[in-house]
């Protein structure tokens, strides 16, 4: 009996040495294979540039991608907790700063990835107002709104803001990226008036005469240019992928090229796609 239980006893140490060894044998090459983590907002512009880095990460490099679409606090947080590995769609030095200050501790700046970026209130061009300091005469001509995106947008903050620097009687909708352009667009088909929350680069610029309106009081800030941000650790466990973030840098006529081929119906990593072959001098620069 005692011999019977020693045996037993050996082969069950036996079995959890071996269970342990596969246990980690799988955790070794999961290290070797982690996906990595791309964090965005869906703005036009972030899905367009992080659809274009997945896209060369996972054809070129040959890492597995993860996307997630959350609004610009969770993928700020997101980052500094280290849910994601990069982000290439932070706004700064304006609209995404106090996000920056409240993350700076956990993340590392890589610095512009595109520059020429800017913020503030847009209009169509045949609206006769051309300055945010007009808006009061001009309250039942909009309806007294304007039509903003997802509430957690560094754009609506500064919104917000400039609706009580200019003291205005309006009041500010949030919904998202697509149902901002939808009202726009429905705007102008019927020739109404119409003011929306608006960025430069974005497609909507391409697809109709807009301005924006003047900010003498500077709420919405100066040109701001778009970031890219990784953890702390991405470069040595995915120094490739690094290297590649850290090349990155295109300008908004290039990103432009990529919200049209999306606008017109293409899927975003078919548009992407479709901008890499069509760009290859461009992508061996970041790669190299």
């Amino acid at each position: 009996m005692q011999r019977n239980t020693t045996s037993l006893l050996k082969s069950s140490w036996t079995a959890i040495a071996f269970a342990v060894v596969a246990v980690l044998g799988l955790q070794a090459c999961d290290a070797e294979t982690d996906e990595i983590r791309l964090g965005y907002v869906l703005w036009d512009s972030e899905i367009a540039s992080t659809h274009v880095v997945a896209a060369i990460i996972e054809d070129e490099l040959g890492h597995d991608v993860n996307l997630t679409a959350v609004d610009a606090g969770p993928m700020w947080t997101g980052m500094a907790r280290g849910d994601f590995d990069a982000i290439v769609a932070a706004w700064l030095p304006g609209t995404h700063a106090a996000y920056l200050e409240q993350t700076q501790d956990d993340i590392v700046n890589l610095g512009p990835n595109l520059e020429g970026a800017k913020i503030g209130w847009v209009v169509p061009e045949y609206v006769p107002v051309n300055s945010i300091e007009e808006l009061n005469d001009y309250v039942d001509e909009f309806d007294g709104q304007i039509t903003g995106i997802d509430p957690g947008a560094g754009l609506m903050a500064a919104s917000e803001e400039a609706i009580e620097l200019y003291e205005l009687d309006y009041n500010l909708l949030s919904g998202s990226d697509a149902a901002m352009t939808a009202a726009l667009e429905r705007a102008i088909d019927r020739e109404e008036w119409v003011i929306v929350t608006g960025w430069t680069p974005h497609w909507k610029f391409a697809a109709h005469d807009l301005k924006y309106l003047e900010d003498p009081r500077g709420a919405f800030g100066d040109a701001e240019h778009i970031a890219t941000i990784v953890t702390p650790g991405l470069e040595d466990r995915h120094p490739d992928v690094f290297s590649f973030l850290d090349n990155f840098f295109w300008t908004p006529e290039e990103m432009g090229e990529v919200m049209i081929y999306i606008e017109e119906g293409m899927e975003p990593f078919d548009a992407a796609r479709q901008w890499i072959a069509d760009n290859p001098d461009r992508v061996n620069e970041w790669l190299n």
